[in-house]
Order: C-alpha cells, then structure tokens, then sequence
C-alpha cells in the first residue's frame, strides 16, 4: 500500500472512530438532565460527618453527606444543597425552598427533628436521670402528634408549589439505639423511650410525606447493628467536646445508611 493509501485509510478509521465515540457519548450526555436540591437539616447537611465546606459556615454542609455522595456519582446536570444544621420547617420554607424552581427535577430532605427539641432532648437524656429523660420525650411526642404534621404539610405544599415537576424524597432518622445489650451511659428504659420517640416522628413524617406523594427513604432498617451500643457504630455518641455531633452519622452513616436509602427511592 502506498503512502498516501495509508494515509487516506487513517484518516478515515480516524473519523469512523470520532463517530463511534460520539455516538457512545450522546446518551451519557443526554441522561444528565436531573436538576437536583438538597433541603433539610443536620442530618441532610452532613453535620457529624466531617469535610465541611467552606461556602456553608455554621450550616456545616459536607462533602461526605448523603446529597453530595449521590450528586458525585451521578452526575446531575445541575446539584445545589441548601441544608443547614439547625435547620427547622420555618427555616425551610422561608430560607431554602427558594432554591427550587419549575425545573428542578429531584429533591431530597429531612426535618422535623429540631421542631420537637431533639438536642434539647437529648442534652437532658445525658445530663439527668430516667425520670427526666423519659418525661422529656414523652412532652415531644405529645408535642410531635399535635404539630408536626401540619408543620410537615407546610414544607411539602411549598415544595410543590416552587417545584410541581420534581421527584421528592422525604429522608427519616435512625433508631439511635441497639437495646437488650449490655451499654454504659443511659439507662435502658431512657434508651427505649428515645427510640419510641424517634419511630412516632419517622413514622409521622412517612404518613405526611405520602399524602403529598412524596417518597419516603425510611433509613431505620439499614442502621439496625449499627446503632449506638452496637459493635459497628453509624452514629456518634455523646461527645462533650464537640456536642454538635453528638448523635448525628458518621461518614459511615450516609455512605453506608443514607445514600443506599436515597438512591434506591431518587430512581
């Protein structure tokens, strides 16, 4: 073959491969059209998961929380995370659902706890005894069973309104407690208490979410055997020297808990 065969035949495999490449390429390209939002609370922002950013200050949104892990492996064609530690359904609603518009296609979010005083809760639970303990969160269950759902419907119809095309995911909290094992700290019955306190509000929140039609990522199940007094903790225990953690999840939580969650209900 002469030279310039030869190089008439590279130029032509060249281009047959430009081609291929590019057809291989459209779908790819043509699959991130998913416009995704993340809203919430601690428990969304990645508070106890450490690998902050330094645009979120006290909002303590990490790079190794559930939104951010999923928006890393799945390429969405735009991702935004508004979550913020503290956050609350009044906070939602008047300083993060602005991020949403008419073509957001996906949203996730937690919140509900900081409505009924989960740290507050808690900070009694570990600095007084079982009869506070348990009183204290039988006053936000009573407290959760009157408000929370109308504070719930208030966060849904406003994501609806600001995002009527979008997929919405509504994430629970784990169970913090492994019981009938052998735990320093809390007592057993303040241990159950806690744990029935947190299934009324998961359980809540999942009634709520469905009469919206919004999915609900229930994350109970996947953190049993890694609860507190498990071997093979997801969540941080008290901790007196950075109390923001305290009982929140630990990379492990929303690489191992929450992202398996929010992936199998944003398909």
């Amino acid at each position: 073959m002469t030279r310039s065969r030869l190089l008439t035949a590279a130029a032509g495999l060249a281009t047959a491969l430009s081609v291929l490449v590019a057809l291989v390429a459209t779908p790819a390209q043509a699959a991130s059209t998913v416009h995704y939002v993340a809203l919430g609370d601690s428990y969304s922002s990645g508070v106890g998961a450490g690998s902050y950013t330094s645009e979120s200050g006290s909002c303590q949104r990490s790079t190794k929380a559930y939104p951010a892990l999923w928006a890393a492996a799945n390429a969405p064609a735009s991702y935004v995370s508004k979550a913020c530690s503290g956050a609350t359904t009044a906070t939602v609603v008047s300083s993060q659902v602005s991020a949403l518009s008419s073509t957001t296609t996906l949203v996730s979010i937690s919140v509900g706890g900081n409505d009924i005083g989960f740290a507050d809760i808690m900070k009694t639970c570990a600095l007084y005894g079982t009869t506070e303990c348990v009183a204290a969160v039988q006053r936000a269950e009573d407290k959760a069973r009157a408000n929370l759902p109308g504070l719930l419907n208030n966060v849904y119809n406003a994501i609806r309104s600001r995002a009527p095309n979008a997929k919405v995911v509504v994430l629970g909290y784990p169970v913090f407690y492994q019981l009938n094992t052998t735990c320093v700290g809390l007592s057993a019955t303040s241990r159950a208490k806690i744990n029935e306190g947190i299934n009324l509000v998961d359980d809540l929140t999942k009634t709520t979410a469905a009469q919206h039609g919004f999915k609900f990522g229930d994350v109970r199940s996947i953190f049993v055997g890694h609860q507190l007094c498990s071997g093979d903790k997801w969540l941080h225990a008290l901790n007196f020297a950075d109390l923001g953690i305290s009982y929140h999840p630990m990379a492990t939580g929303h690489s191992g808990g929450y992202l398996p969650v929010f992936r199998t209900n944003a398909a």
